[in-house]
């Protein structure tokens, strides 16, 4: 099942070297919003649907590997080569918090009620910051024998899962601060994602993409793909998932089936992060080659800044980013 019309993207430059990692916030009243981590040390906020540029989150001395946006986009964080893990407001774009660590910050999220943010680094831990009362000491999470570049909050904030350099996937309990579950994959996970009804979670690792349970940390699933996985993301509602990776190209398939649905030359480097918006009609992705794309998941369909004006023709563009910065 592949679409007669051409899948377009909307290209949004601006940055200056690789893009590493993107999220979306949830769909609030002014639409949604994407923030991008770049190798230039830059992390850039844009309108979800558009992409067009909103303003640069200026203050980082090193190349930005891990972004988030909180659910209702207010509060926006980075994790950098340079030891720091920040808080942004994301309406202004002033810094809030600089959190400083021993080594490189790989990922940061916020959990659901935007008062904890967990960081992971090239320390092989975990650290939670309390953002009510930044002064406190961070909760400490060891055992990872490897660089964590991924950690999220799960199952009601209760716990963390993260993903390292040493082929795991762990599950902690906040309570105790102790690991109570792990996955062993054969090769390191590259992204871990969870979906938007927060039962599903989707692991890139090799050339595969699994499903796991939340609650369980059950397989649902497992399905072999084409090329060096580097990121998944499924629909929101759960019909069919995208990944990039090595070979440069996106891939759509059938999360029922697992069938390609379809897959094109989406980029000039690899693909390392993709991920569908919190509505579910497109998908962004960011690569190696230093822009950030937008995708409809229907191609041809009238969203955003696509106008299909009419049958099988496709019109779009989009604005690069002004020399102005939020400050």
């Amino acid at each position: 099942m592949t679409s007669n019309l051409k899948q377009i993207p909307l290209t949004c430059s601006g940055h200056t070297r690789p893009v590493v990692f993107l999220d979306f916030s949830d769909v609030v009243e002014s639409g949604y919003f994407l923030i991008s981590a770049c190798k230039d040390g830059n992390p850039m906020l844009r309108q979800g649907d558009t992409g067009d540029w909103i303003g640069t989150f200026l203050g980082h001395k090193g190349a930005v590997w891990g972004v988030a946006l909180n659910n209702n986009a207010t509060l926006a964080a980075s994790g950098a080569a340079d030891f720091t893990g920040k808080v942004w407001n994301a309406l202004t774009g002033v810094e809030l918090h600089s959190f400083q660590h021993k080594h490189i910050v790989k990922t940061v999220s916020f959990d659901a009620t935007s008062e904890n943010l967990v960081t992971g680094s090239n320390e092989k831990m975990l650290r939670v910051f309390n953002l009510h009362n930044s002064q406190i000491d961070p909760e400490i999470y060891t055992g990872h024998t490897g660089t964590v570049k991924r950690a999220i909050f799960c199952r009601n904030d209760k716990c963390i899962i993260s993903a390292a350099e040493d082929k795991t996937v762990r599950l902690w309990d906040r309570l105790t601060g102790k690991e109570v579950q792990r996955i062993d994959f054969p090769s390191n996970p590259n992204s871990l994602e969870i979906s938007a009804d927060k039962k599903v979670l989707t692991v890139a690792s090799g050339s595969t993409v699994s499903f796991w349970e939340i609650d369980s940390l059950k397989k649902i699933k497992e399905i072999k793909v084409p090329t060096i996985c580097y990121s998944a993301s499924l629909h929101p509602e759960k019909h069919c998932f995208v990944f990039g990776g090595e070979d440069f190209k996106m891939y759509k398939y059938d999360y029922i089936t697992g069938n390609e649905i379809e897959s094109f030359k989406g980029h000039f480097g690899p693909v390392h992060s993709v991920r569908f918006s919190p509505d579910g009609e497109l998908y962004a992705s960011g690569s190696e080659d230093g822009t950030l794309r937008l995708w409809q998941t229907t191609v041809g369909k009238t969203y955003g800044l696509w106008k299909c004006t009419e049958p099988g023709e496709l019109n779009n563009s989009i604005s690069s980013p002004r020399e102005v910065h939020a400050n």
